[in-house]
């Protein structure tokens, strides 16, 4: 096995050290951080500026191997049990500690509490997890959906379930036209309180907070705010709105907010006069929808949509849920944060494929002939860029230097390293590169799996 091939994933996923260090919380906080996320791996043995392997001393691997196991499993509350093993490469010896996302989340630092030694992880680093996210955990431990929740004290009224179930089948209805729409029946309170979004005790009718989130704007944060910015940054306003209620009216808000603020252009096949938008309309709906049916309703923050100059940017609160990561999503697998409001969402035929969005995105892109949508986690949010064809999105300066400090120290990368450095999707990594290419700052080598990136002087050097 390679270097190459043993770093898989995304650099929040793997951590470095050059030897064991002589106190052991400075990596056990990554060995619960990686339990509470999308797990990882600790490599002892690799230095972690250069990438560059120093191996560890062979007569001591296995002492390092059991001096982890027993700190891991002393520190640590639940217990956590790694795989632990070493591998030689380039006839140096290195250990490996593979975490997989827990379970029984939350797992903390027994000598500092659950409140304060819960750690996660966040680009790339451990940190303490804040009340929200510890809560959060508490929950994915006990598999309890927060919008299946009795939102204890909340008055259910007969006007607000009947608008729902109206609603919910009006949704229906014109989603599978006027014809077929006659055989659909009527949404019962018993459909509601099938997919909980109401409780029934003691013949009393209780709403969930997906009741809540569904009819009203009890929940102050439960908003979706939107802006057209001038330029390419927030800076300069020129419109914003902020929409509340129910979550299915804020999403058609939403996206019709987006439909009023790019181009609408026309073209004449025969003798129709057809209309479409710069942007796949379904792409725009399918990122507002992501971002209110899976966000973290813990956060007191709000989905915001803005829209630039050169993109659509939607950003949700929390990060990607239950130890799931951006590859994984962007490969079709899910896990629904918030079950009930997913369900009423795919009755709704608002949702429909779950694990499907991410793809119709890129899929959508792809047939206007647009650059890869971009898919990030940016500390506890997640973001999805919609890049308008108009303007070229310009590399960023620090995706430039990243990449190029990394041929200065080891001659070239490939794709894998290039997205282990700047943690970013695999589509974006090979647009970064590609357009590096284009600009005359890189050069290739070599082919597909092979493939390789100089810097262009070298490569000519070297040619020459």
């Amino acid at each position: 096995m390679t270097l190459h091939e043993l770093i898989k994933g995304e650099s929040k996923n793997v951590e470095f050290k050059v030897e064991l260090p002589m106190i052991s919380e400075k990596y056990i906080k990554s060995v619960i951080a990686f339990a509470n996320s999308s797990g990882g791996r600790l490599i002892i043995g690799i230095d972690d500026k250069t990438r560059r392997i120093v191996g560890v001393d062979e007569k001591s691997v296995f002492r390092i191997m059991d001096q982890i196991a027993n700190a891991v499993s002393d520190s640590i509350a639940p217990q956590i049990v790694p795989d632990i093993t070493f591998q030689t490469i380039e006839n140096k010896c290195i250990v490996i500690v593979e975490i997989y996302p827990g379970s029984n989340r939350p797992y903390y630092f027994k000598s500092q509490g659950k409140e304060t030694g819960t750690y996660i992880r966040v680009a790339g680093t451990s940190r303490p997890a804040d009340t929200v996210k510890i809560k959060e955990l508490e929950m994915e431990g006990a598999n309890l959906s927060w919008d299946e929740l009795t939102c204890v004290g909340y008055q259910v009224y007969e006007e607000p379930v009947l608008k729902l179930c109206q609603d919910i089948r009006r949704y229906m209805a014109e989603a599978v036209g006027a014809e077929a729409a006659k055989s659909i029946k009527e949404v019962s309170v018993q459909q509601l309180l099938n997919w909980k979004v109401l409780k029934m005790t003691e013949g009393e009718l209780l709403a969930t907070n997906a009741f809540v989130l569904l009819t009203s704007e009890y929940f102050r944060f439960s908003k979706i705010q939107c802006a057209l910015f001038k330029g390419v940054d927030r800076d300069i306003f020129i419109d914003k709105k902020e929409y509340s209620g129910p979550l299915y009216e804020q999403i058609e808000n939403a996206y019709q907010f987006v439909l009023r603020h790019i181009n609408l252009g026309a073209s004449i096949e025969g003798i129709v006069r057809k209309e479409s938008y710069e942007l796949p309309t379904g792409a725009i709906r399918e990122m507002i929808v992501n971002a209110v049916c899976h966000r973290n309703y813990m956060d007191n923050s709000c989905v915001q949509v803005a829209v630039y100059d050169d993109r659509v940017e939607v950003t949700s609160p929390g990060m990607l849920y239950g130890g799931l990561t951006l590859e994984e999503a962007m490969s079709g697998r899910s896990k629904i944060r918030n079950r009930a409001i997913a369900e009423v969402f795919s009755r709704m035929e608002i949702i429909e494929e779950w694990g499907t969005g991410i793809r119709r995105i890129i899929k959508r892109a792809e047939e206007y002939g647009l650059p890869e949508p971009e898919f990030m986690e940016i500390g506890d949010t997640f973001r999805v860029n919609l890049y308008r064809k108009t303007n070229k999105k310009p590399i960023k300066a620090d995706r430039i230097d990243k990449i190029l400090d990394f041929i200065d120290l080891n001659g070239s990368i490939t794709n894998k390293e290039s997205r282990m450095i700047l943690g970013l999707a695999d589509s974006t990594v090979k647009r970064v590169l590609k357009d590096m290419v284009k600009a005359g700052l890189l050069m290739e080598e070599g082919e597909r799996k092979a493939r390789r990136y100089l810097k262009a002087d070298e490569a000519i050097r070297r040619e020459g």
